[in-house]
């Protein structure tokens, strides 16, 4: 069950009123508070730049003071920008019926801010891609990499454009996370009522294949109709393909895999889901 709070982080860009949506539909769903969270970095914050380094020898302390001048004006601008943010983002939740809101600006390192936001919340949701994303290249927006690998509770990665999910997927491979995933959506009212696949992909051994047989059995006494396939496709082709054809809706699957990358982005697998997966993705770790 979730009756505590979402965190849901909103920067202005074009997926933040995905968020949005996406948030309130977890929050109509399963009775959660909103949080809503913008993040200034603090290059952005009120606190005026030194720029005595940058001027020439002899220049005149007015320009000194007028150059400080406009770096606080920049920095106030930010802060009234952010605001408006919020204020927007709360009325797209207000549009979907969501009441329960409430709202923050603060400024500094999104991560660290991010950690102590989730230390009471149930989920974070954020977007696919960030203010700043290049939407011609396949890059992941940095900070969902870096949530995602420091985060204790689930995060919801939202698509660029929302739709309620009817139908999701779970791509199970047997490791700690993709068992957490099962146990927790049997356990949760966010997916009740939905169609559920189970999907096994790559490599499969007979321990696998009774562990998955246990995943069904666990999702079917939750009173799911839990239907389960095994490939010995590439999981990274398997899901998309399962995914586009069958019409899945919310793609949850465990943030690290058996794949060995642990250095500074998530799990292999994770990663090209996200990338190619025009749907959300919630990921367990």
């Amino acid at each position: 069950m979730m009756t505590g709070k979402i965190v849901a982080l909103v920067d202005g860009s074009i997926y933040s009123h995905s968020v949005c949506e996406n948030a309130a539909w977890v929050a109509a769903r399963t009775g959660a508070q909103i949080e809503l969270l913008h993040v200034l970095g603090r290059r952005d914050s009120a606190e005026a730049s030194d720029l005595s380094g940058s001027l020439a020898l002899g220049a005149r302390s007015a320009l000194l003071e007028e150059l400080t001048q406009l770096d606080e004006q920049r920095a106030k601008l930010q802060q009234q920008r952010g605001r408006a943010i919020l204020e927007d983002a709360r009325a797209v939740i207000a549009a979907a019926g969501v009441t329960n809101v409430t709202a923050r600006l603060l400024i500094g390192d999104i991560l660290e801010l991010a950690a102590e936001s989730e230390a009471d919340a149930e989920m974070i949701v954020i977007g696919k891609r960030g203010e700043a994303a290049d939407f011609t290249g396949r890059h992941l927006g940095s900070n969902i990499e870096r949530i995602v690998r420091a985060s204790h509770k689930p995060v919801f990665v939202a698509a660029r454009a929302f739709r309620a999910p009817k139908r999701f997927l779970i791509a199970f491979d047997g490791g700690a996370s993709s068992i957490k995933a099962v146990q927790h959506i049997a356990a949760s009212k966010l997916f009740a009522g939905l169609e559920c696949r189970l999907l096994m992909a790559g490599r499969s051994t007979p321990e696998l294949r009774g562990k998955l047989d246990e995943a069904c059995v666990q999702l079917n006494a939750a009173g799911y109709d839990a239907r389960a396939d095994i490939t010995a496709q590439a999981p990274e082709a398997a899901i998309s393909e399962l995914v586009e054809a069958e019409g899945i809706d919310l793609l949850a699957m465990g943030a690290y895999g058996h794949s060995h990358i642990r250095n500074l982005i998530i799990g292999s697998t994770t990663t090209e889901m996200i990338r190619s997966c025009r749907i959300p993705v919630v990921l367990f770790r």
